[in-house]
């Protein structure tokens, strides 16, 4: 929603109806905010870009379906941290729950055995609610204890990595069910479309409308755009906070069964940025980090842009280390840009 229909009243008596406020916006106009647009046009400009400098190369179902298998993990991940900053927190355990969760998938399904949908489905509920755990946990330290969420999601972000590297000695796992691997790892919709891309595409539609049209959505801002005046209205700030962080946690376990699925193997050492990654898209997608403002198109925006560019440097024989150059400097601006709007606010 827009900053201004997700404001709450500063004064003590804030009713809920100011922030269940359904006359302010439509849903669907909060589904499509307007920093959204801005981030869309951006990665369009982009797009545009490098269809002119290597059309033959970049404009194809090939090129355009590897971009969008890269991107699909990370933007499950940045599903759940739109939601954990739009609520002014952050969560830098995401990518060690998505390994902790992936390896103790894996673990389930060879201990299970088998190479049936069965078998799968006993992987999925075990990376699911890995990521769960290790989200309440977040939860908890943030919401009861207090913990400031950048210390409490680093403290969980070293002990997810760390019982993952105990629990298999350091050694990636890869003993994957090939039915997994063939079908959604590598598997197509329709011959054309990965199973990873449309799996990740549904995650943010359904959690993009969770945060735009429902009760839970419009608290979630609430929260971030003034806590009191929330607490004050009646709402369970902690209660909100535990189910924000555990949603986060959750989506991070999938994810990292779905990295399972797409590499064979548990890639334990393959995510160590995937925190700063998600943080990074979410952010450049118009979502501030002093929360109450955000939308997951947005974030979707924010994926797709790094991996643009990547895709589009490689195909245009730049050094591929000129993206990280050029995503640090679109970071800076994003928050820059998000400071003269709350400076204009206020």
């Amino acid at each position: 929603m827009s900053s201004a229909s997700q404001q709450l009243p500063s004064d003590a008596e804030a009713p809920d109806e100011a922030i269940d406020g359904e006359e302010a916006r439509p849903w669907w106009a909060a589904l499509v905010a307007s920093q959204s647009i801005w981030i869309g046009l951006i990665l369009v400009g982009l797009i545009i870009a490098f269809s002119i400098l290597r059309p033959a190369s970049f404009v194809s179902v090939a090129n355009g379906r590897n971009i969008a298998t890269d991107a699909a993990v990370l933007l499950v991940l940045a599903v759940g941290q739109t939601f954990v900053i739009i609520t002014a927190g952050i969560d830098l355990s995401v990518g060690a729950v998505l390994v902790f969760s992936g390896v103790l998938a894996t673990r389930g399904m060879s201990a299970v055995g088998g190479n049936g949908w069965g078998t799968i489905l006993v992987g999925l509920a075990i990376a699911l609610g890995c990521g769960l755990g290790w989200g309440l946990i977040n939860g908890f330290l943030v919401a009861k204890a207090k913990i400031g969420a950048l210390i409490a999601t680093l403290g969980t972000f070293g002990m997810a990595l760390g019982l993952a590297q105990v629990v298999t000695g350091g050694v990636d796992q890869s003993d994957v069910p090939s039915k997994l691997v063939n079908t959604i790892g590598n598997g197509r919709l329709f011959g054309e479309i990965p199973w990873l891309v449309v799996i990740a595409f549904v995650v943010a539609l359904v959690f993009g409308v969770l945060l735009a049209a429902t009760r839970f959505g419009r608290h979630t801002f609430a929260v971030g755009s003034n806590e009191e005046a929330t607490r004050r209205a009646g709402i369970s700030v902690d209660r909100q906070l535990l189910k924000v962080y555990a949603l986060a946690g959750a989506l991070s376990g999938l994810a990292g069964f779905l990295s399972v699925a797409r590499f064979a193997t548990t890639t334990i050492a393959g995510h160590a940025t995937d925190n700063l990654q998600s943080i990074t898209a979410v952010v450049i997608g118009g979502t501030s980090l002093f929360g109450g403002i955000g939308s997951i198109l947005g974030s979707v925006f924010g994926v797709f842009i790094p991996a643009v560019l990547q895709n589009g440097f490689v195909i245009t024989g730049v050094q591929p280390f000129w993206q990280q150059v050029a995503v640090g400097a679109v970071l800076i601006a994003a928050v820059y840009l998000d400071q003269l709007r709350r400076r204009r606010r206020q």
